[in-house]
């Protein structure tokens, strides 16, 4: 557990950070905040978890401006009407205000959220209640998981519930009416990822096939032409 000197020290970090951030890396992309300033233009909007070691724009080295980022426990957007609030809104202003091009829902190893569904022991969440009731907005990737894995008689592992869980998430994405609207018109792609965060690697996940293929093999297929869902 963090002690009182700890906590005085991370926040300490966390001052001299935006102490820097003034003093050298603001100067040197000051264009780039000065057109920001007037407004933003994201190309993408990207679900992704809220765990502290997925970090979209340093994974996908993109500059401020260009991902319209929405986090949360376990990557989940959930099916139109269900529960509509912060995850909902920003899919309906990403779409239908900032005029995004792609959506991407991105999952990862390790994952608190995934692990807690491939537990057997429901009673560990407990004592968080507001996060096992959000969790249920993924119960169907276990019932998938487990069915995939049934051959092998034991328990999906992490990886393959946070996989399965992208595409179901990604089904849900495609119950909100700005998306299949935007789907109909050909303006919008969506995709799902898996991130290793031991590897630095990201997966593509396929909709149709439940597999996954490497960032080289999703580049070829844009590059070829292969239709993207």
């Amino acid at each position: 557990m963090m002690t009182k000197a700890d906590a005085r020290s991370s926040l300490i970090s966390l001052l001299r950070g935006v102490e820097h951030f003034n003093s050298e890396v603001f100067p040197e992309k000051k264009e780039l905040f000065s057109r920001l300033a007037e407004g933003q233009s994201p190309h993408t909007l990207l679900i992704a978890c809220a765990d502290s070691r997925v970090t979209p724009d340093l994974i996908t080295q993109q500059d401020p401006g260009n991902l319209f980022i929405v986090r949360n426990v376990g990557n989940i957007v959930p099916a139109y009407g269900e529960a509509l609030g912060g995850v909902s809104s920003a899919i309906e202003y990403g779409v239908m205000a900032l005029k995004v091009s792609h959506i991407i829902i991105c999952g990862h190893s390790n994952c608190g959220a995934m692990t807690a569904l491939c537990s057997p022991d429901p009673s560990k969440l407990d004592a968080m209640p507001t996060v096992r009731t959000w969790l249920k907005n993924a119960e169907a990737a276990r019932a998938v998981a487990g069915a995939l894995n049934s051959e092998d008689g034991g328990p999906p592992s992490v990886q393959s519930m946070s996989e399965q869980n992208v595409l179901l998430q990604i089904a849900h994405l495609r119950t909100h009416p700005s998306v299949a609207a935007a789907l109909a018109r050909e303006e919008l792609i969506i995709q799902g990822w898996f991130y290793d965060i031991g590897t630095g690697e990201v997966l593509v996940l396929d909709e149709k096939t439940r597999k996954s293929i490497s960032i080289n093999e999703a580049i070829r297929q844009l590059d070829a032409g292969v239709p993207t869902t």
